[in-house]
Parts: structure tokens; sequence; C-alpha cells
């Protein structure tokens, strides 16, 4: 039994059409795209890294993987070479979700934003900084961090994350260079930059 209206009318098992995305100026994709065949939905779904029953924590389990930057609350996650100039993922160092953030914690949330952005901003290929929360993956609160590259405005809104998987990867040297800009602005504004 499907659980609610909403679910009991989706077309499980056919294909929609692409046609509100095709031609669309900031979808990368043209031509005979297809929408794959929606999957019913699994019930009770089943349990995110850090959850019971689920992997254990990636954040948890190896606190300074992938680190370029840490305070005693937060800490920066650079991944790559990526497609985008830069991507980054900010997390709190203790294991909460959104809605159990300690108020304190909360409150330092916007300003490590802001101060995220702008240090991606200083690199020179990169005009803005898209920033999102996708939480299905793992329970340890997350948001991700987008370089969206200078004059590139196709790259702009939710399908840069499709954008950065087929761009070619930027060199290696280019993104520990990124990285270390990165977590040195942060540095001056408090923290420390960890070397990688």
């Amino acid at each position: 039994m499907l659980p609610s209206e909403y679910h009991r009318r989706l077309p499980y098992g056919e294909r929609m059409s692409p046609e509100p995305l095709v031609g669309h100026p900031f979808f990368p994709f043209e031509g005979d795209v297809q929408v794959v065949p929606l999957a019913e939905p699994v019930l009770p779904a089943p349990p995110r890294a850090g959850e019971a029953g689920g992997k254990p924590c990636p954040k948890c389990a190896d606190p300074d993987g992938f680190v370029t930057w840490r305070d005693d609350q937060w800490s920066l996650k650079a991944f790559g070479p990526t497609g985008l100039p830069f991507v980054a993922m900010l997390e709190p160092q203790e294991h909460y979700r959104l809605d159990n953030l300690p108020v304190e914690l909360t409150a330092t949330l916007g300003p490590m934003i802001q101060r995220v952005a702008k240090a991606i901003q200083g690199i020179d290929s990169v005009a803005r900084t898209h920033f999102n929360r996708w939480g299905d993956g793992s329970e340890h609160f997350h948001l991700w961090f987008m370089a969206r590259p200078l004059g590139m405005m196709q790259l702009r809104g939710a399908m840069i994350a499709a954008w950065d998987d087929v761009l070619p990867k930027i060199p290696e040297d280019e993104f520990a260079a990124n990285a270390r800009q990165v977590a040195a602005a942060l540095a001056e504004d408090g923290g420390e930059a960890v070397g990688r």
C-alpha cells in the first residue's frame, strides 16, 4: 500500500517526458534524452550512513578525510579534481542532523556559508558560489558548495552538479592550489588550514 495520495498518483514503471528540461538554457543535454522509468518507493526507506542499521558515518569514521580547513565547530572538505574549479562540503565537527543542530551551532551556520562562499569566489576563475543541501546519503549534516566559473552562464542553477560530472576534470595541481587558497582565506578569519 502506497503511503499517500501523492505516491498513489505517480506513474511508476513509466517513462515521463523530458520536455520540461530539454531546451532549457541550464539543462546540459539535448537530443533524444530519455527519463528512466520511475521506480516504486522503497518502504521503509533504507537507513542513511550514520543512522541505526546503516553504514558508519563517513565524517565520524574519518574526521580528517579530505578536510582542508577546520575550527572547533566546522570543517570544510574539498573533493577533486572536479569539472568545476572547486567543490566542497561543510560539516559540523559533531554528528548532528539539520533538525537537531544546537541553537548555538545553528547561529554560526549563516556566517559560515558567507565565509565559504567568499573564500571560493576568491579563485580567479570563479564568478559565484552555489550551495545546496542534499541529505539522503549521510545523516551527518552537510552543505555542498560548487564554484560557478566566470562567464559560464549555462552552469547557473540546479544543473551545476550535472555539469560538474560532465566537464573535463581540472588538473590535480590546479585543484590542490584552489583548495589551499580557499583554506587559507577561511583561516584568515579563524580556524586552521589543513595541509593536503
